[in-house]
């Protein structure tokens, strides 16, 4: 991995608006945006990452897991209830399953929340405990309900479009269990394109805009635009790094739902430990990660 030249010589954040030469005035409110968070974000260094650098993501995802099982295990649980809750979704309203599951997609980087604040606490050596994991939304609340907005309407439209989509294409068809097959067959190839595209689409443009937001909001205390914007500068200075992420997230997802959704148990956590890894590789200059000792 290596900063990008252009970058590098770029004050941090917290200096940005304290520089004798800069001609930008503090806001009166410095706990979460500068006086223009989209210069502010503008400024912030991007790092240039290799292929190789998602899996060592999810390698180090893994090993932050593996210090914290307990707690890990326990956001895992609330991931596989979330699963459930769609499965049972889909058995009593079937026409309802596309617009719900879209609307998972966004309760997910939500519930990471807590799993960020563990790993920052082990990369600090540090014990994670459940308060502080818990209560890791509080000191970002402003900004964290601002992007919560943002994602909710981009879910509602998201889930609408879905659901649209689908009533069309079976408004005279019976919903009853034979429904997925139905959904599934060849005969609604031209359903399936469409909803792919139509999911790739929204899905595509939460990921751009919130892959490292989050994790850079419980980190810097920044606001909800100065984090989407930097986490769009990321996307776009790592087009391919960010879209082999996007597809390994993806892939991961789908294999943990297979067996009963079992496997969002560990993929769940480990997601969302290794997002946290993904912010540190882009934004911040790399530390060298050390777990606490045994």
């Amino acid at each position: 991995m290596t900063p990008i030249e252009s970058d590098a010589a770029i004050p941090p954040i917290a200096e940005t608006n304290t520089a004798p030469h800069s001609n930008i005035e503090a806001a009166p409110d410095q706990r979460n945006d500068a006086a223009s968070p989209q210069l502010v974000a503008a400024l912030l260094p991007i790092n240039t990452v290799g292929l190789n650098e998602p899996l060592q993501w999810l390698s180090l995802g893994w090993q932050d897991f593996t210090q914290a099982p307990k707690l890990g295990l326990l956001y895992g649980l609330c991931f596989f209830v979330m699963g459930h809750a769609l499965l049972l979704a889909f058995k009593s309203a079937p026409l309802y399953v596309l617009a719900l599951g879209a609307s998972f997609l966004m309760v997910g980087p939500f519930l990471s929340l807590g799993l960020y604040q563990i790993s920052q606490d082990l990369q600090a050596l540090q014990q994670p405990t459940l308060k502080r994991s818990v209560c890791a939304w509080q000191p970002i609340a402003s900004p964290l309900t601002l992007f919560a907005s943002a994602l909710l309407v981009s879910g509602i439209v998201w889930g609408g479009a879905s659901l649209l989509l689908f009533t069309l294409s079976f408004d005279t068809m019976q919903l009853n269990s034979n429904t997925w097959t139905a959904l599934l067959s060849l005969n609604n190839l031209s359903l399936l394109v469409a909803y792919l595209v139509l999911t790739a689409a929204f899905a595509g443009l939460v990921f751009t805009t919130s892959v490292i937001a989050m994790p850079m909001m419980c980190d810097k205390r920044v606001g909800a635009r100065t984090a989407g914007l930097t986490s769009v500068r990321a996307c776009q200075k790592n087009p391919g790094t960010m879209t082999l992420w996007a597809m390994l997230i993806a892939a991961l997802v789908v294999a943990a739902m297979l067996p009963w959704f079992v496997g969002l148990l560990v993929i769940g956590p480990v997601l969302g430990h290794a997002t946290w890894h993904a912010y540190q590789a882009l934004v911040v200059p790399p530390l060298p990660y050390a777990p606490p000792s045994q």
